[in-house]
């Protein structure tokens, strides 16, 4: 197949959860198909150069197309006034638009798959066979924000999420196929044939995330992008609500909260008992060197690939009910799961105190992602899904 690709962002570095999900399908795609990447930038700050060098081995063409920073105002406001999500107005360009048709028009695919109903407005109109995938449900994550904002933010999340919540639904219409990363999101779309939309996971990179015998630094990691607001949330939580319960046990434990562009609250929390390292190189070294990982995750949606990083390295993992809903690994066996502080602190101190559960709970974890979560499976499902349009 001749497959175009639209993303938001570029996919590199993969600090972020979008992005690695696409690296990866589009280096499993390029095994058997002819990949033409078309990728938008509001980042001034990413090297090109570089992820052009990691994405050339893929892709037959790269096409990176800058969103104009001054027209990012303008662009919003008309999403406002005209009912859109204000983040599918944030990444809507008009010159941008033509640009993108005028390479599918060049490409002739037999196939354009976006990535998040953000770019689908780039797409809808298109005469050719189309695929959108959620990813996870935009419109839900933004409610987990609504119910946990301050009261003066609450209204512009409750637009934001009715917004979300009709686009989603209007783009299941235009679309051939539909793709999310789990049944729990699916299950989230309010649309009467939701089932209608493949479940296709996220997977593992098991050349990278491989256990590494490694002297201990930390005795609990928690690792993401630093800046993206579930990822805050739970770093407040666990520094200000399960540790001091842990502290109190075994107050001599360490955290290392691992991951790019910290925002002020997540720098805060460090302390001679909590290292923040912002951007990490290589995020296997920080696995390695600790002893658990904890996701303890309160608002989100999604599978979360920093648990599948984790248990493939072999680290014995705690997460709440709302992660492990798309994880779906089996409680007590393959994780622990907790849903107060009080449950996440014990969790944490059986771990470090039961040398013997934390090994159980590594291995079985390890084996659970491996049986599960491999890349080249997982985008076969996309793969298959193209070929019958």
């Amino acid at each position: 197949m001749n497959i175009f690709v639209l993303l938001s962002r570029i996919p590199w570095p993969l600090e972020k959860g979008d992005k690695l999900r696409a690296f990866h399908q589009i280096k499993n795609l390029s095994a058997c198909n002819t990949i033409h990447l078309c990728a938008l930038n509001d980042d001034s700050s990413v090297d090109k150069t570089l992820a052009f060098e990691k994405l050339k081995p893929y892709c037959q063409t790269i096409d990176f197309i800058d969103i104009p920073k001054l027209t990012l105002p303008f662009n919003m406001l008309r999403a406002f006034l005209t009912g859109k999500p204000i983040q599918c107005g944030y990444f809507y360009n008009s010159r941008v638009h033509s640009r993108v048709h005028s390479l599918i028009k060049q490409y002739q695919p037999d196939v354009v798959y976006g990535q998040l109903v953000r770019v689908a407005p780039y797409l809808i109109n298109e005469d050719v066979c189309k695929v959108i995938d959620y990813q996870d449900v935009l419109s839900y994550g933004m409610k987990r924000r609504m119910d946990a904002a301050t009261f003066y933010k609450r209204p512009i999340f409750k637009m934001e999420y009715n917004r979300l919540q009709r686009y989603e639904n209007q783009v299941f219409e235009k679309f051939d196929v539909k793709t999310i990363i789990s049944d729990s999101d699916r299950q989230l779309i309010e649309h009467p044939k939701k089932n209608e939309i493949i479940v296709v996971p996220n997977g593992v990179d098991f050349e990278r995330f491989v256990p590494r015998v490694s002297e201990k630094k930390y005795d609990i990691v928690f690792t993401g992008n630093m800046a993206y607001p579930p990822n805050v949330k739970a770093v407040c939580y666990l520094i200000s609500e399960i540790m001091p319960i842990v502290w109190k046990s075994l107050p001599n434990v360490s955290v290392c909260i691992a991951g790019a562009t910290p925002v002020p609250s997540v720098r805060a929390v460090a302390s001679d008992l909590v290292v923040v390292t912002g951007w990490v190189d290589d995020m296997c070294e920080v696995y390695s060197q600790s002893k658990i990982f904890i996701a303890p995750m309160q608002i989100g949606t999604g599978l979360q690939n920093k648990l599948l990083e984790a248990m493939a390295m072999e680290l014995p993992c705690i997460t709440t009910p709302l992660a492990n809903k798309s994880l779906r690994a089996t409680e007590n066996e393959e994780i622990l799961v907790g849903e107060t502080p009080q449950d996440l602190a014990n969790a944490i101190i059986y771990l470090l105190t039961d040398e013997k559960l934390a090994k159980s709970i590594a291995q079985k974890g390890s084996e659970f992602v491996r049986s599960h979560y491999d890349w080249k499976r997982t985008t076969a499902l996309l793969e298959n899904a193209m070929l019958r349009i």
